[in-house]
């Protein structure tokens, strides 16, 4: 056997963690960041929120949109599942602040998983797909308003977005080789807790603001989550 193909396998699960993580990055972390900050034109009522999240210019660059963060989610994802089932905890044998972070992104994960997925499907296909349009400004603002499960699962799948994307953003620099040291890894915790905080006041304005619109709707006769 070859020195270059004794090599080979060792080299692929780098090849697939900095690939997984670059596209944690690039482009899902700078969607998630464009789309919660098209949010916070709910502040400024329907028709801006309308016009920011759901008006595309054509349908090609609606589909483009979708598929260059969809393509990278599911790919994203994949990597994410497997390694999910390689890892074994150990926080009993050893407990402390690494580790506690380590294993809440692997739930976070899960969490953010489920919530992504129906996110796109109530918000994204279910409208087009099923009454052939985009989800309307006050039904969202409503469901957020007035009925309290749709209002949780945000709050909470937002806190496990902002808080796996602020670590991701520490594992992406450990799997690309820019912290060189545990002292560097340390010195960019403030900056990844700064990172946490900014998206996840992004997340909770938007929120905000979509539950203070929506009691001009009043609550509405038999509904359901809206994501």
């Amino acid at each position: 056997m070859s020195t270059e193909a004794a090599a080979l396998p060792q080299k692929t699960p780098l090849l697939q963690s900095r690939l997984g993580s670059f596209l944690a990055i690039f482009p899902l972390t700078l969607w998630v960041i464009n789309h919660l900050w098209d949010n916070l034109s709910a502040f400024y009522g329907a028709t801006a929120w309308e016009s920011a999240v759901t008006t595309y210019a054509h349908p090609f660059s609606q589909a483009l949109a979708f598929m260059v963060s969809l393509l990278p989610l599911l790919f994203h994802t994949g990597w994410g599942l497997v390694r999910m089932f390689s890892f074994k905890p150990n926080n009993l044998a050893y407990n402390n602040y690494g580790n506690l972070k380590y294993i809440l992104q692997r739930v976070s994960a899960l969490g953010v998983l489920a919530f992504l997925g129906a996110h796109i499907w109530k918000a994204f296909l279910a409208p087009r797909l099923l009454h052939g349009q985009a989800e309307a400004f006050n039904d969202i603002a409503r469901e957020m308003r007035f009925h309290g499960p749709t209002l949780f699962v945000y709050v909470l799948g937002t806190l496990g977005t902002a808080y796996h994307i602020a670590n991701g953003v520490q594992n992406f620099c450990m799997a690309w080789g820019i912290f060189a040291s545990e002292r560097s890894m340390r010195r960019f915790e403030p900056v990844v807790i700064i990172i946490f905080l900014v998206l996840l006041a992004m997340s909770w304005g938007a929120i905000f603001a979509l539950f203070q619109a929506g009691e001009a709707f009043g609550p509405g006769e038999g509904m359901q989550i809206e994501m």
